[in-house]
């Protein structure tokens, strides 16, 4: 299962790494993605909708077969993808149910269309709830009456226009209890997170609840490319797992020390193995041995993890605030949050973030001719 997982996300993360891509790599995509969406677990199906949720260029198809995925699972995309259409928002509000709806209304900048949509299938299903009663009483028809009407037929006919407005009545009624009812849920679900944080105070001190924590499949990815070498793929994934840009990760990896590396590792409670295997893969001399000691696991042992925690969300606020954009008087520059970091991944050069990744090989070249 492990393995499929990998394989899922190995092909969403090419897929995201392609800026422009081809008819013929869409339909690729496309042919690819539902049996191997359906073969992998729980999780990688969450990791993988998460990820496509942000490319504007999913495949219509495999958007709406994400969008028809239990509630679980599709939410994030509901919510946030540019790439489902006002009719297919429609579509799968009308057919999938009242929890996907409310995940579309989540969205932003919805069309009149949809709002108009989603408004008429929520009264629609209020009065499926009501209508039985109000079925039941069948109107009087002025128009059919005879002119010689009998006392008795008068008296039905005002029977009858009393049993419409009780109907008129129990629907309000009705109205009035599902708007309550929808009040009470709410209610009930912000004094279950108010639980939530109060129990937070009382949690043990190895629970990293809150926390940026590296799941399985994340670190699958990171080993799978660190063994082969490759810097490209692996800052994609190590970006998707910071939920940051590119360029912070890649600004980590041109640290020819591995250092950034290793607090950005033991950040998110990467297991020791994996760690300290992709540091000896993309930085050689952590290889070395002395002493009968590994340079890596000095480095690693030296790092303490609720400081590279710290340090990691700092490098992830200025990352934030520097590729935001630009607000009152123009975008923020991470120097202004950290004067004289010189351990911060980030810089005062802009034209930083154009410049392309190197390799391992390039990097110790260039360490070289830094250090004679």
């Amino acid at each position: 299962m492990r393995n499929k997982d990998v394989v899922l996300m190995a092909t969403v993360t090419s897929f995201e790494s392609l800026p422009h891509p081809s008819r013929s790599e869409l339909r690729q995509f496309a042919e690819l993605f539902s049996p191997l969406f359906r073969a992998s677990s729980e999780e990688a199906r969450r990791q993988a909708v998460a990820a496509l949720s942000q490319s504007k260029t999913v495949p219509a198809t495999v958007a709406f077969f994400i969008a028809s995925q239990p509630i679980a699972v599709a939410a994030p995309f509901l919510a946030a993808s540019p790439c489902l259409t006002n009719e297919a928002l429609i579509t799968i509000a009308k057919s999938q149910g009242v929890d996907h709806a409310r995940a579309i209304v989540r969205r932003e900048n919805l069309a009149p269309a949809v709002i108009d949509a989603l408004v008429a299938l929520r009264y629609e299903r209020t009065a499926l709830r009501t209508m039985p009663s109000a079925e039941s009483a069948e109107p009087a028809h002025v128009g059919d009456m005879p002119a010689d009407i009998e006392p008795s037929a008068l008296d039905m006919l005002a029977g009858s226009m009393a049993e419409d407005v009780t109907a008129t009545d129990t629907v309000e009624a009705a109205l009035a209890t599902a708007h309550e009812a929808e009040r009470m849920l709410r209610e009930d679900e912000l004094r279950h997170r108010l639980k939530l944080m109060a129990g937070h105070n009382e949690r043990k001190p190895d629970d990293r609840l809150g926390l940026r924590t590296l799941s399985s499949v994340q670190a699958a990815l990171l080993v799978r490319f660190a063994r082969a070498r490759d810097a490209a793929h692996f800052a994609g994934v190590l970006s998707d797992t910071l939920s940051s840009s590119r360029w912070l990760a890649e600004r980590v990896l041109l640290d020819v020390s591995g250092l950034q590396l290793a607090t950005v590792l033991k950040g998110v409670h990467a297991e020791r193995a994996d760690a300290t295997y992709i540091l000896t893969r993309f930085y050689d001399h952590l290889a070395e041995t002395k002493a009968g000691i590994n340079r890596v696991d000095v480095l690693w042992d030296g790092l303490d993890e609720d400081q590279c925690g710290r340090r990691l969300e700092s490098w992830r606020l200025a990352d934030r605030y520097t590729h935001a954009p630009a607000h009152g008087h123009g975008q923020v520059r991470v120097s202004e949050f950290a004067p004289g970091n010189t351990d911060a991944p980030a810089d005062e050069a802009v034209a930083a973030e154009r410049r392309p990744l190197r390799t391992t090989a390039s990097l110790r070249r260039a360490a070289g001719h830094r250090g004679r």
